[in-house]
């Protein structure tokens, strides 16, 4: 009877499709002919897809983002890297084309005795070390495509305590798909050890499936299976609330009116003293974040999809409308 031992655990190891379609889980292929390739305009995608373009067009619309200390553009800048870091100890670098988290490096403090920098990891970084790692950038390395790239340095960011304990080692930040600027569906991706310290659910980050109306964890999964408590800090992961609630999901609606794209992921931070922030933009997000929260997508899409005169309304109007009909919680 092994045979029927393992159907019984392919039928629970894997979804059936036909539950899934009737729960509205979206699949990648819905995603890229329906919403991505209706609603992104091609032309608009550099704007997201280049961190420094996305930057610029955030600050032309006074949204948010982390302090962009400089920017290296050619190996002749690289020499001068100590003086673009003028007597910043904290900073992150990172290839304005870059995906995967590929790329970053993050540096915490400067070690007197060393003259070197300090990683998040306490090791040391030389010089020569930092100085390889931006020319890796420029060729391109981290990049899509492969092609030469810029490097961007920027303030570190500082998250709030409040997540002390729910992160390991790395940034929590907030995904939020925005549909035509409404908010559809959140979570919130925290960085462990087997993802190497990176908010990235294909690497080992747990997802947190994040009620639209109130902030509050849904449910949380660890490579698509649930979990109840983080694997580095055993913090239960269904007491997560995101502070600043309304501020988040207003920064995000308003990303749909600074880039002109109607289907986007937007990834926000929560710094301790500037609290909600821009991390970047994303045109092709993931579909794991249903996942995370149990439910499906397109109900949602198609709602908005449904709605009249729905350009009128402003960037309070549209995150109430999604706190109403997409939340799972009670508000307190």
């Amino acid at each position: 009877m092994s045979w029927f031992k393992n159907l019984l655990n392919f039928k629970d190891r894997y979804a059936n499709p036909f539950e899934m379609a009737a729960d509205g889980i979206m699949g990648m292929n819905q995603r890229n002919v329906n919403y991505i390739g209706r609603y992104n305009k091609r032309s608009l995608y550099p704007l997201v897809d280049n961190k420094l373009l996305t930057k610029k067009i955030a600050l032309s619309h006074h949204v948010k983002t982390p302090t962009l200390i400089g920017s290296v553009e050619n190996q002749h800048q690289i020499q001068n890297i100590l003086q673009i870091l003028g007597d910043h100890t904290e900073f992150c670098i990172k290839p304005a084309h870059g995906s995967g988290g590929k790329g970053i490096l993050v540096v915490k403090d400067f070690n007197k005795a060393t003259g070197h920098y300090v990683k998040t990891s306490g090791q040391d970084i030389n010089n020569h070390e930092l100085k390889r790692h931006l020319t890796n950038i420029l060729a391109g390395l981290f990049s899509l495509g492969g092609k030469s790239d810029i490097a961007l340095i920027e303030d570190l960011i500082h998250f709030d305590n409040v997540f002390s304990g729910y992160s390991y080692d790395g940034v929590p930040d907030t995904r939020v798909i925005v549909f035509q600027g409404f908010p559809v569906m959140c979570m919130m991706r925290l960085s462990t050890q087997a993802s190497d310290g990176k908010a990235n659910l294909h690497q080992g980050a747990v997802g947190v499936g994040i009620c639209v109306r109130t902030g509050r964890a849904v449910r949380a999964v660890q490579h698509n299976m649930p979990i109840e408590f983080h694997p580095d800090t055993d913090k239960r992961l269904a007491d997560l609330k995101v502070p600043h609630w309304d501020e988040v999901l207003e920064l995000a609606a308003s990303c749909y009116d600074m880039s002109g794209l109607g289907y986007i992921g937007t990834d926000i931070v929560l710094d301790r003293d500037k609290g909600p922030m821009l991390l970047e933009l994303n045109a092709r997000p993931g579909m794991a974040i249903q996942i995370c929260n149990n439910a499906g997508l397109l109900p949602r899409l198609r709602l908005i999809e449904a709605l009249t005169k729905k350009q009128r309304l402003s960037v309070k109007e549209r995150v109430a409308f999604s706190k109403q009909h997409f939340g799972v919680f009670v508000e307190d």
